[in-house]
């Protein structure tokens, strides 16, 4: 197998880890790594990794707003996850910064301050990343 299947597969397991929090058992990882993307046009799990993308930018700009200022972790994993997913592929990775942004434009707009409900809004996206994560590497893995 490629690189690049083991590159997805470890930026996906890192980001299920991530989700759940420090401290916390991660999720299994799968055995077999994600299929490779198509060189161009989406893969059969294009529309959960876009959620995705979305659900980083939503805990980017929360995490941020009710955590540590500056903080930059949930970036960090969206740029992982563009450079395995759509390192040659533009259109595709403008369509999943597209989502990234999108989510956090979304809580930008609702959210300027630190409030109970942005809090359990972070805390219910990081458990939507961990679902997604699972369930990306265990339906589309080989």
């Amino acid at each position: 197998m490629s690189n690049r299947f083991f590159r997805a597969a470890a930026a996906l397991g890192i980001l299920s880890f991530l989700c759940i929090g420090a401290g916390q058992a991660a999720i299994a990882q799968s055995e077999s790594p994600l299929p490779p993307p198509a060189a161009s046009g989406p893969t059969r799990y294009d529309d959960k990794l876009l959620r995705l993308a979305e659900v980083l930018g939503s805990l980017q700009y929360l995490r941020n707003l009710c955590g540590e200022s500056g903080e930059t972790v949930w970036r960090e994993m969206m740029e992982k996850l563009l450079g395995v997913e759509a390192p040659d592929d533009e259109a595709r990775h403008q369509r999943l910064t597209a989502g990234y942004n999108r989510g956090y434009r979304t809580f930008a707009s609702v959210y300027t301050s630190c409030s109970d409900a942005a809090a359990e809004a972070e805390a219910r996206y990081r458990r939507e990343g961990e679902t997604l994560t699972a369930e990306i590497v265990a339906r589309y893995g080989n």
